[in-house]
């Protein structure tokens, strides 16, 4: 049996970063076995940096999940976003930088070129149960493998589960000696408040589609706990008036079907019933102002 000096406990911050939509939410949700990251098949889902923490019997990740790497937007939002992505880099003892199969463009290079050259990386190969002709996958990692050291390199699938142990099993040498920084049985720093308003916000994605405007997100109004029920009053906010229309529906069908199905996955994490009121209020040109930025927990 290894003794403590030559196997020991590891513990560190990891950064998952990577272009919008590449499976960054989904890989984390897979690696710590909850849903706490939102996701959708539309880009720039995630806006903030969300902590997943995984245990095992030897180490304890604690993973950040940042937003996409915005190149093509340049309002206050996608500032915020990105300096999120350069802070959490800052402070991290590995990276994991995720590209699709046989897919690598100027986006995925401008985000690589956000990782400074001293951090340990660890290339993630996303979405290989996407890739048609499965011959095409090592040329491409031998592409890759030119344009930097990487510690690592895994390709997996995150949405089936596919090869996500050999990315922990890689990982983990990789992470500096110590103890655990949160207890063993957390799963995330977030407050149940912030996991509320991202699930509703989720739901808008979701659901709408392409009817959706950017330019939208949700503020919690009220959070209260009352044994194991939390009373939820949730703003949706819109950029335009016209946009108000498109979250209500007919009816305010579609907003009362996103609050639905919000509260169920809020219940499921929360281990108690929700009860969840939602409204929709315009705040134009939120996304390109600091100060509502700001005050709807954008940092």
């Amino acid at each position: 049996m290894a003794n403590a000096d030559s196997d020991p406990r590891r513990a560190g911050f990891v950064a998952i970063v990577g272009k919008p939509n590449v499976g960054k939410s989904t890989l984390l949700n897979r690696l710590i076995g909850q849903k706490i990251s939102i996701v959708s098949s539309k880009a720039q889902t995630t806006r903030h940096r969300v902590t997943g923490i995984l245990s095992t019997g030897n180490a304890q990740f604690v993973f950040v999940d940042t937003p996409g790497f915005q190149s093509r937007h340049r309002n206050a939002l996608n500032r915020v976003m990105n300096r999120a992505v350069s802070q959490t880099l800052a402070g991290v003892d590995l990276v994991f930088f995720v590209v699709e199969a046989d897919s690598f463009g100027d986006e995925d290079r401008e985000a690589l070129a956000v990782i400074p050259s001293e951090a340990s990386v660890v290339l993630v190969i996303s979405k290989i149960d996407r890739l048609a002709d499965k011959r095409r996958l090592l040329p491409f990692i031998e592409r890759l493998r030119n344009l930097r050291e990487f510690a690592e390199i895994v390709p997996l699938s995150a949405e089936r589960g596919h090869n996500c142990d050999a990315l922990i099993a890689a990982a983990t040498p990789l992470l500096p000696p110590g103890e655990p920084i949160y207890g063993e049985d957390e799963i995330t720093d977030r407050s149940e408040r912030f996991l509320a308003a991202e699930f509703l916000r989720e739901k808008l994605f979701r659901l709408l589609g392409d009817e959706l405007p950017y330019g939208l997100a949700v503020e919690i109004e009220k959070f209260e706990t009352e044994g194991q029920l939390r009373r939820i009053h949730a703003a949706v906010i819109v950029d335009k008036p016209a946009h108000k229309g498109i979250v209500i529906g007919k009816g305010g069908d579609k907003l009362k079907r996103v609050a639905s199905e919000a509260r169920v996955e809020m219940e499921r994490l929360f281990g108690g019933t929700v009860f969840l009121e939602t409204w929709v209020k315009v705040k134009s040109g939120w996304a390109d102002d600091e100060r509502a930025l700001k005050s709807l927990g954008y940092e």
